[in-house]
């Protein structure tokens, strides 16, 4: 290969062409020597060796001019291999960039990528195989590459934020409506019949599950099965090639993606998992970080450093208390908004990423780096607010500015809807658990509702199944949470009891009324629109396959179901009041003489402290004055009155429609009794409406003023 060697500079990590040459920068704390592998553009074949000329501030880097994009590259790190004190050094298996922005080929689960003799399942032992035939290699990229895509972010503002949650393969591999060789692709998910679908729902955010580079697990791949959900990172700042059309392509396909959707006004939000890596444990591969300097990468057990901390579940857990990992973890996040221009991130158990040595510390040095950062904090950031660690459940605990996923809402929904929580509990959840999140200026957005997300059931499998049923899973049915809070509604799986089925329809409109009507940021799981089914799995994150793609198939059954979806969805965006900017506290206001929040007997009356505290209690009213909330610019439907009454019971009950000033006529909106979804007509304050057993109602108050501006 023709090029020539100088020292290069330290100040960006990774692989960087400027047009005549190429800067390659890697840290290492603690290692003696680096060599830079350049690989044949197939990536067989190992062409030349450079050892790194400087070592500038744990920086080891150097420039070679004459190389440019496509050249295929990885390292080989030397120094100590003593696993008692941390260091697993090995320059026999070549390892990945971090920072590297494209890939090509995937882990091969060879005995040489692992840097102990694997068969002898010691890791004190030293293994002298190559592993190079058997990782993938890094790419360097042009980052000015052709772009014919709209740059810059949707900043969809919160309030009005509605996440719909999906995958890249499982979304689009079934659609018979766009190329056969772009289903299950970025190009695929870009395709205009996907795009108008999505923004017909009326959602406004797209997440994304994982789509940086990650490797399937060798158990998986033994048993035929694969790690579809990708939580098994390897590469902070690439995208994973298999979910391209053209995998040379993959970095110019995603961020054509990305600018597709917003062109169309939609957000894309990327799941990202920084607390762990696929290197896994003292037993697992080198890959990347274990091989380039372990006792900086990784939490080691202080008095044990041969083992891992392993909060997350997983075998590891990445140590961003060090400085330059946290400022990796900030570079890729910030790669991620200016180079691709995604709107948010999603963070897989966000609770390690707070962690400190004396736990979850809401000032720790994430915490600070992202909320001083000018760019990250302008995109959202949203939370799983747990791990596996002491004290690592913080649901309400993440400082402002941030969202979280709140699975107190998931649960309290599911158990009122099968009789198992009263009253008094779905109402916290009812608006945007005001007791968790209503601190330190925090609005009800922070808290993220779903029912149904990509673990766990389906909200269709929610009424169908009491029990979960992962036996193709290949673990004899152990996995998945068997908790489900899940209710068949009188037979166990699909049915053709025209009773259940019509319980079971109604049950579903039920869940998603109460998602889409709550105050919060709700969060929909692709499918669950038209009745999408995993079979009774709640725990399909191996099921590559038509268990977790999306039957596009079962629109037709589902038809009236997805018109439903899309009319609750236009009727949050049409009522300010059901995302509201400030949390309700049902305080009288004595300048308006209002209520902002009553709640109501289904004789019409506000509910005593004796109907509180009554659990036999099933069917109840929200009603929710628009009035009170008079501040600043008012947009059409501020000042809607709106009613939700909700009945749980197992029979028929008579609701006395309550009077409210402004109006003396309900016009219904919504009744989950109602298969074709043709609620309508007026109704008179003081008339009593017969509510089904186990429905949802939603009325809206006919002004006598039509100046106002209300319904």
């Amino acid at each position: 290969m023709q090029f020539e060697l100088f020292e290069g500079n330290s100040a960006h990590r990774g692989a960087n062409w400027d047009g005549q040459g190429v800067n390659f920068a890697l840290f290492s704390a603690n290692a003696t020597k680096v060599e830079l592998c350049l690989f044949s553009e197939d990536g067989e074949t190992e062409l030349e060796r450079v050892v790194l000329p400087e070592h500038t501030n744990e920086i080891w880097h150097g420039y070679l001019k004459g190389i440019g994009p496509g050249q295929r590259y990885g390292y080989r790190v030397h120094g100590p291999y003593e696993p008692e004190k941390g260091h697993r050094f090995n320059p026999n298996k070549l390892l990945l960039d971090p920072y590297a922005h494209a890939h090509i080929g995937e882990v091969i689960w060879d005995p040489a990528i692992f840097g102990y003799i694997m068969e002898s399942m010691d890791d004190l032992t030293f293994d002298e195989r190559d592993s190079a035939p058997f990782v993938p290699k890094c790419i360097v990229v042009d980052p000015n590459f052709d772009f014919s895509g709209e740059r810059g972010r949707r900043n969809v503002h919160w309030d009005e934020t509605i996440f719909y949650e999906t995958h890249v393969k499982g979304f689009t591999k079934l659609r018979q409506d766009i190329p056969e060789h772009l289903r299950g692709t970025y190009a695929g998910l870009a395709e205009r019949p996907v795009i108008d679908y999505i923004k017909t729902l009326g959602v406004t955010s797209v997440e994304l599950l994982p789509i940086h580079t990650f490797v399937n697990d060798s158990n998986l791949l033994e048993k035929g099965l694969v790690n579809y959900w990708g939580y098994n990172t390897i590469g902070f700042f690439a995208p994973d090639p298999r979910y391209a059309s053209n995998r040379p392509e993959t970095l110019k396909e995603f961020k054509e993606m990305v600018a597709r959707y917003h062109e169309a006004g939609l957000e894309i939000i990327l799941d990202v998992v920084y607390n762990h890596t696929a290197e896994g444990n003292e037993k697992g591969p080198t890959i990347s970080f274990k091989g380039i300097d372990n006792a900086s990468y990784y939490r080691l057990l202080p008095d044990q450093p041969r083992y891992y901390v392993n909060e997350t579940g997983t075998g590891n857990t990445v140590n961003v208390s060090h400085p330059r990992v946290l400022q990796m973890v900030m570079d890729s996040l910030r790669y991620w908004v200016e180079s691709t221009s995604v709107d948010g991130f999603r963070f897989d158990l966000g609770t390690i990423l707070a962690r400190e040595s004396d736990g979850f510390n809401t000032g720790s040095g994430f915490m600070k780096a992202c909320s001083q950062d000018p760019l990250l904090s302008t995109v959202k950031l949203i939370a799983e607010p747990w791990d596996c660690g002491p004290g690592g459940y913080q649901v309400g605990g993440f400082p402002p500015g941030w969202a979280e996923w709140n699975d107190t809402f998931r649960d309290t929904v599911r158990d009122f809807w099968r009789d198992e929580a009263p009253v008094s509990a779905l109402t916290e959840r009812l608006t945007a658990s005001g007791s968790v999140f209503n601190r330190s200026g925090r609005k009800p957005w922070a808290s993220v509702n779903f029912i149904a997300a990509h673990d766990g059931f389906t909200t269709n499998d929610l009424v169908t199944y009491n029990d979960k049923h992962n036996e193709a899973n290949g673990e004899d049915n152990k996995d998945g949470a068997s908790d489900n809070r899940s209710w068949n509604c009188g037979a166990e799986g699909p049915t053709d009891d025209p009773e259940v089925n019509a319980l079971r329809s109604r049950q579903i409109k039920n869940l998603l009324s109460t998602l889409l009507l709550s105050q919060g940021t709700p969060m929909l799981v692709a499918g669950d629109e038209f009745g999408r089914t995993q079979q009774g799995n709640n725990n399909a994150y191996c099921q590559d396959n038509e268990i977790s793609w999306l039957n596009w198939e079962l629109q037709e059954k589902g038809k009236h179901l997805l018109e439903f979806v899309r009319k609750l969805n236009e009727l949050r965006h049409k009522f300010p009041i059901l995302r509201r900017a400030r949390f309700y506290t049902g305080a009288y206001n004595e300048v308006l003489g209002v209520k902002d929040l009553t709640w109501i007997n289904a004789n019409g009356q506000e509910m005593s402290a004796e109907h509180w505290g009554d659990n036999s209690m099933k069917c109840f009213g929200m009603l929710m004055d628009g009035r009170a909330q008079r501040t600043g610019i008012q947009k059409p439907g501020d000042d809607a009155t709106l009613l939700i009454v909700i009945n749980a019971h197992h029979d028929l009950v008579k609701f006395t429609l309550p009077e409210s000033f402004g109006g003396d006529e309900w016009a219904l909106l919504i009744d989950t009794n109602i298969e074709d979804n043709k609620a309508e007509g007026s109704h008179k304050t003081g008339d009593t409406y017969g509510v089904t057993s186990r429905s949802l109602l939603l009325f809206a108050l006919k002004s006598q003023n039509a100046q106002t501006g209300r319904y």
